[in-house]
């Protein structure tokens, strides 16, 4: 994914992903209640997202449709992360998500799997 989402612009992207394709001022009533924001900068982060190919609008009533999927932005995010903050060493990361909490035996058993399948 080469398009970089900025925080602001991640939050209209959520509601997207989460409830589906809207209206442009269902968006905005959506943010103003979970963020305060007014009408205008709603519609200014639709727009650069727009601009930035994550939404395609459609008439009527500024409809707004994520072109992007929630697991591109989660992995281009990860990636950069494991980047910026670890070397590149996926593993460095793995190590600081662990240590920083108990595990329950459940949640143990869910990452063999992972691990499993990755050796697979």
């Amino acid at each position: 994914m080469d398009v970089k989402l900025f925080d602001s612009e991640l939050k209209v992207m959520s509601v997207l992903w989460q409830e589906g394709d809207l209206t442009a001022k269902r968006i905005s009533d959506i943010l103003k209640e979970e963020t305060g924001w007014n009408m205008n900068t709603t519609y200014t982060l639709i727009k650069r997202c727009i601009k930035k190919g994550a939404i395609e609008r459609s008439e009527p009533n500024f409809m707004c449709h994520a072109l992007i999927p929630k697991e591109a932005v989660q992995e281009a995010e990860t990636n950069e992360l494991i980047n910026k903050i670890y070397d590149g060493s996926a593993d460095k990361l793995f190590s600081a998500l662990l240590g920083r909490k108990k595990l329950s035996a459940e949640q143990i058993e869910k990452l063999r799997l992972i691990v499993g399948n990755l050796e697979e």
